[in-house]
């Protein structure tokens, strides 16, 4: 309870000195508007501040997990998009601020200025309106990556080259999602169209690369009638994620944490996905084969290690091509590629892409960049692969800015 009161009270004080601070651009930016206008948007400021004690006040004193995880989310969204916004007002308040100070010394040595002179300096009404503008854009930005970004489907394609690859393989059309998070979503209509735009390509095989659900396997079972209409001739296959063993939520007993990793199974069965738990498929294909890998989850970065590599591959070492599915991308660098060198693809989701970043021709950029090396896009070393989905769904904040959801189609070439 200490950690609890301290933690409610610098979070207080945070969002008072925010505000305070940003409220003077407020009262100078109006200062020359009509008196109704000036007072409704001078008492229109503090209304979010008073929102923000009371969601602090739920989240820290009240039980938020008697709500569903979709509006704490929305909750913890409002109140994380509303400062960190206004961070970047405070920021030019703060230039501006600096600004005066500077003046302030310099009038105090300036031999020929009226005594006085210097020691009040107004704050610049340019610099103050620039504030708002700057608070405004990120949180316009924000809502924007929720209304637009959050099912924005974009179809990625790429060419995959693999020498090994067997004649009746070459030209096969691999679909891949991953990280659908189904308990983030607030729009089943564009769910839907997501999925229509995956069958509308008409993939081959379809591979689900982790992550269904946020925690509990039970905010799949709205969209089962959604997700069970991927269909494809050589079959779906799927593996899990970090996300789907319930290690971030607070079960009330082991036996009830096992019971929702089973229901998760059995929601990946109902759906027609066949599950790869550390297992693999050979496909067969006029007298050719191919073989499929599919591990747990397997991260680094301090990220559970569920997943056996070696129960896998055997079995499969006969195989002219191998394809593995695992979700956390790190596992390429420090397993695979080391253990593994016959292993020709991997497909890997996880990062999102940060749900933020810019893709302009051939630029790329994004903070996922920093935490992993591989984080978007496909990959090669040697004569080995990896692609790096950005992710269907989200996670956290519901919307995406400049990286939107991906849907992957990869065609398999020989070389």
């Amino acid at each position: 309870m200490k950690a609890r009161i301290m933690t409610t009270i610098f979070f207080a004080i945070f969002f008072v000195v925010v505000d305070y601070y940003l409220y003077q651009a407020v009262l100078l930016a109006t200062g020359s508007l009509t008196p109704a206008w000036k007072q409704g948007l001078r008492v229109a400021f503090w209304i979010p501040t008073i929102l923000a004690f009371v969601a602090l006040g739920w989240w820290m004193f009240g039980d938020p997990y008697k709500y569903s995880a979709q509006f704490r989310t929305w909750v913890m969204t409002g109140l994380v998009a509303l400062y960190f916004s206004k961070i970047f007002g405070v920021l030019v308040l703060f230039v501006d601020d600096i600004t005066r100070g500077v003046k302030w010394v310099s009038g105090l040595f300036n031999k020929s200025a009226t005594p006085g002179t210097g020691n009040v300096i107004p704050r610049s009404e340019f610099l103050a309106k620039a504030a708002l503008i700057a608070t405004s854009v990120p949180l316009g930005a924000m809502a924007y990556g929720v209304i637009s970004g959050a099912h924005d489907y974009r179809v990625r394609r790429k060419t995959v080259l693999l020498p090994n690859l067997p004649k009746a393989f070459d030209g096969i059309r691999v679909a891949q999602l991953s990280d659908i998070h189904s308990g983030s979503f607030f729009n089943k209509v564009a769910v839907k169209g997501g999925v229509e735009m995956v069958l509308n390509e008409k993939p081959d095989v379809i591979f689900f690369t982790g992550d269904l659900v946020n925690n509990e396997a039970s905010e799949v079972e709205e969209y089962i009638d959604v997700f069970n209409k991927l269909r494809a001739p050589m079959g779906v296959y799927s593996i899990t994620g970090n996300h789907d063993y319930g290690d971030y939520h607070r079960w009330s007993s082991l036996n009830e944490k096992q019971q929702n990793f089973k229901d998760l199974k059995e929601a990946h069965k109902i759906m027609g996905f066949d599950l790869l738990m550390n297992e693999n498929r050979i496909l067969k294909q006029g007298g050719d084969e191919l073989a499929i890998l599919g591990i747990e989850n397997w991260g680094g970065r301090g990220f559970a290690k569920y997943g056996k590599l070696d129960e896998a591959y055997a079995g499969t070492e006969h195989a002219p091509v191998k394809v593995l599915l695992s979700h956390d991308p790190s596992h390429w660098d420090l397993q695979v590629r080391q253990l593994y060198p016959d292993i020709d693809l991997m497909l890997a989701g996880h990062t999102h892409g940060f749900q933020f970043g810019v893709e302009i021709g051939g630029y790329q950029w994004s903070p996922s960049q920093y935490a992993y090396k591989q984080w978007a896009g496909l990959y090669q070393e040697g004569s080995q692969y990896l692609y790096v989905n950005r992710g269907f769904g989200y996670l956290g904040y519901p919307g995406r800015i400049g990286m939107p959801p991906e849907i992957t189609i990869l065609e398999l070439k020989r070389a």
